[in-house]
C-alpha cells in the first residue's frame, strides 16, 4: 500500500488524532499509510521528552511499527533481552524464554526510552506529507453527525474531521466525559517507586529480573529491566504512605540503590513514584471516534502490556477507519473495533489483575497464601506455574471476533503457556516468514505481504478460489510461489488442501478447504453482505 496522497478531487475530510503519544503517532503514521489525510492534536506546547516511561516493546509491536518505517532503528537503539528470571529472595526459581513458531526479524523484547521511541516516530510523521501536528491544541470536546466529527480546542479553534481516533492518555477525562465513557475498575493501595540508574551491571544486560521478597525490599517486590547506554530500570514496590522526597533527603533512596547494585558508581538519570489502575472504558467506538490505548484501558505495568496493547488498537482502527473509507468496507466494520480491542483491554485487565493479586495480595490469608506458594516453589517445580510475576506482553487473539470464520479442526486451545505463543488458526496473528513476490523487492516477509490488503494464500493441491470482488485490495498467491522450500508451510501449518484468508493486520481470518468458501471469508473479515452459498 502506498502512501502517495489522494488526488483533490477524491481526499476526505482528515481524521483527526487526539493525543500525540507513542499510539497517537501510530496511528497517524498507518493511516497515512494507507494513503489518508491526518491531523493530530495535542493540548502539549511541545514534546516533553522526560524519563523513560514505557519501556519494553514487544516483537510484534516492533513488526507494526516496521511497516511505517521505524520499527528496525527502535530495535536497533534498543537493547534485546531473551530471558526473563523470577526469584524468591536470594533463590532463583525459574527463567523462560520466548517462542517464535515463524522467523520474524525482531527480537522477544526489546527495551528502549518511550522518549527515543516518541523522537524516532517524530521523524517518521515529519517525513509524511499526509500528517499535520498541531500542539498547543488542548481538546475541550467533542461533536458528531452522520457528516464528520468536530473537535472543539481550548484555543478556540475547532478541527473538522470524517472520524477521530482518541488517543489522548490516562488523563483522557475530558474526551472520555464528551464521549459519555464511564471507565470503571480500581486503584491499588501501594505505590511503585521507579528509578532509571546508569550503572555497570555485567551479566545483566540482557535479562528481566523479578525478585519476590528480596532482603532489600522485604514483604514487597523489585523489578529490574536493562535499557541502552548501561542504564537499568528498577521499580520498587513501596507502601502507600511512601514519601520520595523524604526517602532522598534521609539517604534511603541511595541505600536501596546500593543494597541492588553494591558499591558502584552510579547515577540517577530519572525517579517517579506511581500507583497504578486497572480500568476499561465501557465502549471503545463511541460514533466516528474510536478509543485507544491508555484513553480505553489502564492496567498495571508488570507484563508491559500498556503500550504495546495500544499500538496494536492503533493497527486496529487504522485499517478499518481506511477500508470504510476507501469504500472497501461498510462503516459497520467500526464495530469490530469495538469488539475485538475491548475483548484484548479485559483479556490484559484479567492477566494484570491476577499479577497484581499475586503482588499485593488483599487480605492476611491471600498474603499467606502467596508466601506458601513461594517457598513451595523453591523446591517443587508443580508449583512454579502458581508464582505470578507479570505474564508478558502478547497480541491477542480474535478467535470470537464476528470478522473470524471459525475451523473446527483447528480449535483454538486456549491462552497459551508463559513465553509461548498459539499455534495458527483462525483469530491467530500469523507468525512471521520470509517470501518471494515476482516483482516486488519491498516485500521480503509475510507480513509486509499480508498488511498491503486482504490476503489470500492458496495451498499446493487447493484449486484457485471463486471470483473475489473486483473493488477491494486482495491479493491471490499460491503458497509454493512465495517460497520454494517448506518455511512459510512449516511456520503456519499450512496443509496442501487448505487456503488461508489473512486479514490487513495479518491475523489469521479463515482456513478453508472449499475454494467456494474464500468469498464469503473475506466478506465476513469486512463486514460486508455474506454471499449466498451456490
Amino acid at each position: 500500500m502506498t502512501s502517495s496522497a489522494m488526488t483533490s478531487s477524491d481526499s476526505p475530510a482528515p481524521v483527526v488524532v487526539i493525543g500525540c503519544g507513542p499510539v497517537g503517532q501510530t496511528t497517524a503514521l498507518l493511516l497515512a499509510r494507507w494513503g489518508l489525510p491526518v491531523v493530530v492534536l495535542d493540548g502539549r506546547p511541545a514534546r516533553d521528552l522526560v524519563g523513560s516511561k514505557a519501556i519494553c516493546q514487544q516483537r510484534d509491536v516492533l513488526d507494526v511499527w516496521d511497516s511505517v518505517g521505524v520499527g528496525a532503528e527502535i530495535a536497533r537503539r534498543g537493547v534485546t533481552w531473551t530471558t526473563a528470571r523470577t526469584f524468591h529472595r536470594d533463590a532463583e526459581l525459574f527463567s523462560f524464554e520466548f517462542v517464535d513458531r515463524g522467523q520474524s526479524p525482531f527480537p522477544p523484547f526489546v527495551n528502549v526510552s518511550q522518549c527515543l521511541t516518541e523522537e524516532l516516530l517524530d521523524s517518521a510523521i515529519d517525513a509524511q506529507p499526509l500528517i499535520e501536528v498541531r500542539w498547543g491544541h488542548e481538546v475541550t470536546g467533542i461533536e458528531q453527525d452522520d457528516a464528520g466529527v468536530s473537535v472543539s480546542c481550548a484555543d478556540g479553534t475547532t478541527v473538522a474531521g470524517s472520524y477521530a481516533a482518541a488517543c489522548a492518555g490516562p488523563r483522557a477525562d475530558v474526551v472520555r466525559t464528551a464521549l459519555g465513557l464511564t471507565f470503571e475498575g480500581q486503584t491499588f493501595g501501594d505505590q511503585f517507586l521507579i528509578c532509571d540508574i546508569r550503572t555497570d551491571l555485567p551479566g545483566w544486560e540482557t535479562e528481566r529480573r523479578f525478585y519476590f521478597h528480596p532482603e532489600w525490599n522485604p514483604g514487597r517486590q523489585v523489578l529490574i529491566h536493562p535499557c541502552p547506554d548501561s542504564t537499568f530500570r528498577i521499580d520498587w514496590q513501596v507502601p502507600p504512605e511512601f514519601d520520595l522526597a523524604a526517602e532522598e533527603a534521609s539517604g534511603g533512596l541511595d541505600r536501596r540503590i546500593r543494597q541492588v547494585i553494591g558499591e558502584r558508581p552510579y547515577e540517577v538519570v530519572w525517579k517517579s513514584v506511581y500507583r497504578f489502575h486497572s480500568r476499561v472504558v465501557d465502549r471503545m467506538r463511541v460514533g466516528r471516534v474510536l478509543v485507544a490505548g491508555d484513553a480505553a484501558h489502564l492496567v498495571s505495568p508488570f507484563g508491559a502490556r500498556g503500550l504495546n496493547s495500544g499500538v496494536l488498537d492503533a493497527e486496529n482502527a487504522a485499517w478499518k477507519l481506511a477500508f470504510v473509507l476507501r469504500g472497501w468496507a461498510p462503516e459497520t466494520l467500526l464495530d469490530s473495533y469495538h469488539d475485538e480491542r475491548h475483548a484484548a483491554a479485559v483479556e490484559n485487565l484479567d492477566v494484570t489483575g491476577a499479577t497484581m493479586r499475586f503482588l499485593v495480595p488483599g487480605t492476611p490469608a491471600e498474603a499467606a497464601h502467596r508466601l506458601e506458594v513461594l517457598e513451595r516453589a523453591t523446591t517443587d517445580p508443580a508449583a512454579r506455574a502458581e508464582v505470578d510475576s507479570g505474564r508478558l506482553a502478547e497480541p491477542f487473539w480474535y478467535v470470537d471476533s464476528p470478522l473470524t470464520t471459525p475451523d473446527e479442526r483447528r480449535p483454538f486451545p486456549g491462552r497459551p503457556a508463559r513465553g509461548d505463543v498459539p499455534v495458527p488458526a483462525p483469530g491467530v496473528l500469523a507468525p512471521d516468514a520470509p517470501v518471494t513476490v515476482p516483482g516486488r523487492p519491498d516485500v521480503v516477509r509475510l507480513r509486509q505481504l499480508a498488511r498491503a490488503g486482504v490476503t489470500v494464500l492458496v495451498g499446493d493441491d487447493a484449486a484457485l478460489p471463486d471470483a473475489l470482488p473486483g473493488d477491494l485490495p486482495v491479493a491471490v498467491h499460491r503458497v509454493s510461489d512465495l517460497d520454494a522450500g517448506s518455511t512459510l508451510r512449516e511456520a503456519l501449518g499450512v496443509r496442501p488442501d487448505e487456503t488461508w484468508v489473512l486479514r490487513p493486520d495479518a491475523h489469521v481470518a479463515a482456513v478453508l478447504t472449499r475454494p467456494a468458501d474464500v468469498a464469503p471469508a473475506v466478506a465476513r473479515l469486512l463486514a460486508r453482505p455474506v454471499p449466498a452459498p451456490v
